[in-house]
């Protein structure tokens, strides 16, 4: 049994209504992106939008833009923020020609648009936009899960992470890609704002109640139950 009290927020990522719904007294936000959609089976995005943000009860909806340059980011930013009052804007650190979007995130942040700035994976990305986003509440999305599969530490690489953040900004961290349920306790460790989990991860944290011994029998018992009902011989 793992003694963990809950003082980092839950969002879901890419959850479907059903999920969104059964998930609602456990999360505090939600995130999507043009990928989850595409895997949720969206055709019209606006229009999917509009659907999901229907059962958030008001809680912080992450949707990101996909244009590639500032003119259409822009275009696309100022549109998705007139949905809903609780969506939050989300804007890649670069465009994928490398560049920086920090004049985007500049024009949108005098806006007051709220945003979730996302694909990050260095301390060096964060501080080449700490000048334009230090005095606002913007969400900046680490994607840890990522940083792990290439062979980094990402728990060392988000303690520094937040500290920095913390101890220049007003910007709220977010431990993104969630590779398995105890990212949950290491992001919450480092001191990490907001941890995003997929809704599989987040069906699991109910897990925490059991002890080692309990599981053991559990995969002991589910093993012996799938040879039994396949029929095998040996």
């Amino acid at each position: 049994m793992v003694n963990f009290k809950k003082k980092i927020q839950i969002f879901v990522d890419g959850a479907n209504i059903e999920q969104i719904k059964s998930f609602e007294k456990i999360v505090d936000g939600y995130t999507f992106n043009p990928t989850l959609f595409k895997k949720l089976g969206a055709s019209n995005y606006i229009e999917f939008a509009k659907d999901i943000l229907i059962h958030t009860n008001n809680k912080p909806v992450s949707i990101e833009v996909f244009a590639d340059d500032e003119e259409n980011c822009l275009k696309q930013a100022r549109i998705l923020k007139n949905l809903a009052k609780n969506v939050v804007v989300k804007i890649p650190i670069t465009y994928t020609d490398g560049q920086s979007t920090e004049n985007l995130i500049k024009k949108l942040s005098e806006e007051k648009i709220n945003l979730n700035i996302t694909a990050i994976f260095t301390l060096e990305q964060i501080k080449k936009i700490m000048k334009t986003v230090k005095n606002t509440n913007h969400i900046l999305s680490i994607f840890a899960g990522r940083i792990y599969d290439i062979g980094h530490d990402a728990q060392e690489a988000m303690q520094k992470i937040n500290k920095y953040v913390h101890n220049n900004s007003n910007c709220i961290t977010l431990w993104a890609s969630c590779r398995m349920v105890y990212d949950l306790i290491s992001a919450q460790k480092v001191n990490t704002d907001i941890i995003t989990m997929p809704p599989e991860f987040i069906q699991k944290i109910n897990n925490f109640d059991k002890t080692l011994d309990e599981y053991s029998l559990e995969t002991v018992k589910g093993f012996y139950n799938d040879a039994f009902n396949s029929g095998f011989k040996i």
